[in-house]
């Protein structure tokens, strides 16, 4: 079982594959997890078995120890090369997730003018009008599209709650191109036994047309690289995440790939 929990709103830095010096802001709950997906590869674990007793972060609370350890790191470096909010869930899911993302760049314009603001997210919260307008903000909005079958998401990601995989896209598509899409690809077994291999063109060429029609400034592709809470999962080969990376490149999309 995967137990990487974040008790701080400020963690890191850490060096990420994607992003580089990434200095993490976490604006869930300290002692567990809060999603609106419940993934079986997300290293945090599961939502049932990582609930939380403490409240999401506040606003206060983050841009206090952002801007301590900012300092810090300007006095003592590492520079980071990123701000990346992620940690124990769904950032967006903050209901003081604009205002935060208002003091961040402010800091980051402070102390490292120089480094991103970047957004891990799962998409689920892109139709408010405060997330979308915040998301709009940041360097790096880059919104979760693991595939576009949906029997395959409620197999994979598990979604908590409503998930309209229309109003999803349409939301992605509301940006004009002002994001970056991350998608995983894994292959092996859930511990129920069922395949979850989604490198096959059934899954790649349909989630092609999408992306294509989302028309984002940059696919980042990627498969696992830490614990996960399903035990029988396995890692996309360099082989499989290069083909499809090629046709993302193919129509015309930047890409990048995490091995």
């Amino acid at each position: 079982m995967s137990t990487v929990i974040y008790s701080a709103p400020v963690f890191g830095p850490v060096h990420s594959r994607r992003l580089g010096v990434s200095l993490g802001i976490n604006l869930l709950p300290a002692d567990g997890k809060f999603c609106t997906f419940d993934c079986i590869y997300c290293e945090c674990g599961y939502n049932s078995q990582r609930h939380p007793k403490q409240k999401v972060q506040t606003r206060e609370a983050v841009r206090e120890a952002l801007e301590e350890k900012l300092a810090d790191m300007k006095k003592n470096g590492p520079a980071p090369d990123v701000l990346t909010f992620a940690g124990n869930g769904e950032p967006t899911a903050n209901p003081h997730f604009a205002e935060i993302i208002d003091d961040t760049l402010a800091l980051r314009d402070k102390y490292f003018p120089e480094a991103k603001v970047s957004v891990l997210s799962n998409s689920t919260f892109v139709r408010k009008p405060e997330v979308f307008a915040a998301l709009n903000k940041v360097d790096n909005n880059i919104l979760k599209l693991d595939t576009v079958d949906i029997d395959y998401i409620r197999k994979v990601d598990r979604p908590t709650g409503h998930y309209d995989l229309h109003e999803i896209i349409e939301g992605m598509k509301a940006f004009k191109g002002n994001l970056i899409i991350q998608t995983m690809f894994l292959k092996g077994k859930t511990d129920k036994g069922e395949d979850v291999n989604n490198t096959f063109d059934k899954y790649v060429l349909p989630w092609l047309d999408v992306v294509k029609q989302i028309a984002p400034r940059q696919v980042m592709i990627y498969t696992i690289d830490r614990e996960t809470p399903d035990h029988f999962l396995l890692k996309a080969t360099h082989e499989e995440l290069d083909r499809i990376a090629a046709l993302v490149k193919e129509a015309g999309i930047a890409v990048s790939v995490s091995y």
